[in-house]
Parts: structure tokens; C-alpha cells; sequence
């Protein structure tokens, strides 16, 4: 059984790195993703746990997410008077 090829959205391709170009697809039992920029191609198994998740813009960290300092909000009440 075959499924129809479908683009993934916000994935980044492994080889020349731009996003929204990698399609999908399963056929008897066997996971198909490539790249239709670059030619990048490669075969997955089904099973889901050996399946490693595939980078997208919403679970990719970059550099300058690392870095960034974290900085506590303290939100005012504008109702309040400051005294």
C-alpha cells in the first residue's frame, strides 16, 4: 500500500539546508523522504521508535537561541497606585 507524496511543512533539508522542500511518502512498510531541490534522498523504517524527529523551524534551536540571557517580567497592575 502506497501513500500519495506530500510536501512537509517547515522541514529543513539534511544536505542543502532550505525548508519546505522535503516530501514524504510510505510504501510497504518503508518511509520516503527527498528533497526536491537537491536531490537529498533517503529511506526510513516505520517504526516509530527508532524514528528520530525531524528538524523543523518550530523544534530547531539556533545559536542565538542558546545565548540569549533570560530576563525575569514583573508585571504591574495599572490599577494600582505606586507609592
Amino acid at each position: 500500500m502506497s501513500t500519495p507524496k506530500r510536501f512537509i511543512a517547515g522541514v529543513v533539508c539534511p544536505r542543502c539546508k532550505e525548508m519546505d522542500r522535503i516530501r514524504a511518502w510510505e510504501q510497504n512498510d518503508t518511509r520516503y523522504r527527498e528533497c526536491v531541490s537537491c536531490g537529498f534522498f533517503e529511506q526510513l523504517p516505520l517504526e516509530e521508535s527508532e524514528m528520530p524527529e525531524l528538524t523543523t523551524r518550530v523544534n530547531e534551536v539556533r545559536d542565538e537561541q542558546k545565548h540569549q540571557d533570560v530576563q525575569p517580567v514583573r508585571i504591574l497592575d495599572p490599577g494600582k497606585s505606586r507609592s
